[in-house]
């Protein structure tokens, strides 16, 4: 029997005037989603409030329902300040996931689906996806 390695976790944060932007890598689950959330309250009580805030998610390896639960947190959060929340470049199993727990239209919005392959101009990957 083999033994599930996980992939390293890491966070990059990028800050522009009126962006931020987290760039996850590994895995989101119990050990890390409390990371993420920390890091992003973080950033946003050093610097002015975003008006976009934007996790992309193109070295994501998994998810579990910590990740999902410290996602929903940092809408939260972004919504506390005004900003509009962006999931960038999702993996299809981040967007089943989000389905699977009925959030993707809380988290993503209506009508925006992902492609791990396609990026719009907006920076959003597209995909269609099953409903």
């Amino acid at each position: 029997m083999s033994q599930h390695q996980p992939s390293e976790f890491s966070l990059t944060v990028t800050t522009e005037p009126t962006t931020l932007t987290v760039y996850v890598a590994g895995e989101l689950d119990y050990d890390t989603g409390d990371d993420l959330v920390t890091a992003f309250a973080g950033h946003l009580g050093r610097h002015p409030a975003p008006r976009e805030v934007r996790l992309d998610f193109r070295h994501l390896t998994w998810i579990d329902s910590s990740g999902l639960a410290a996602l929903l947190m940092i809408h939260r959060h972004a919504g506390a300040v005004g900003a509009e929340l962006r999931l960038d470049n999702r993996p299809g199993f981040l967007d089943d996931r989000l389905r699977l727990t009925n959030v993707f239209e809380h988290l993503v919005g209506p009508g925006r689906f992902s492609d791990p392959g396609a990026s719009r101009a907006d920076g959003d990957a597209t995909r269609l996806g099953v409903t």
